[in-house]
């Protein structure tokens, strides 16, 4: 589970401006580290269906999400999936 410093840590470090908290990179940022968690997760708990479910909805959103970004500005976007280690 993400904690609030945890999350404190990322909004600090992918904030676009002070007092951001709602940006897409912020949000991509949040969701892969959820996302990585609960992948740790299913690897001890291999029948947990439900998670597994939630898993997919937040890889979906986090999908929309860089989509909607690489539309936006392409740079931005080369810049998020370097720095979270996305695409190999």
């Amino acid at each position: 589970m993400l904690t609030k410093q945890e999350k404190e840590k990322i909004i600090d470090d992918f904030e676009t401006h002070p007092s951001d908290t709602g940006s897409p990179e912020v949000q991509i940022a949040i969701l892969t580290k959820r996302i990585n968690d609960l992948t740790e997760h299913l690897k001890t708990h291999r029948k947990d269906h439900a998670s597994r479910r939630g898993l997919l909805k937040m890889v979906g959103t986090r999908s929309a999400l860089l989509k909607y970004v690489s539309k936006k500005d392409v740079k931005r976007y080369q810049g998020i999936i370097s720095r979270l280690g996305l695409r190999k």
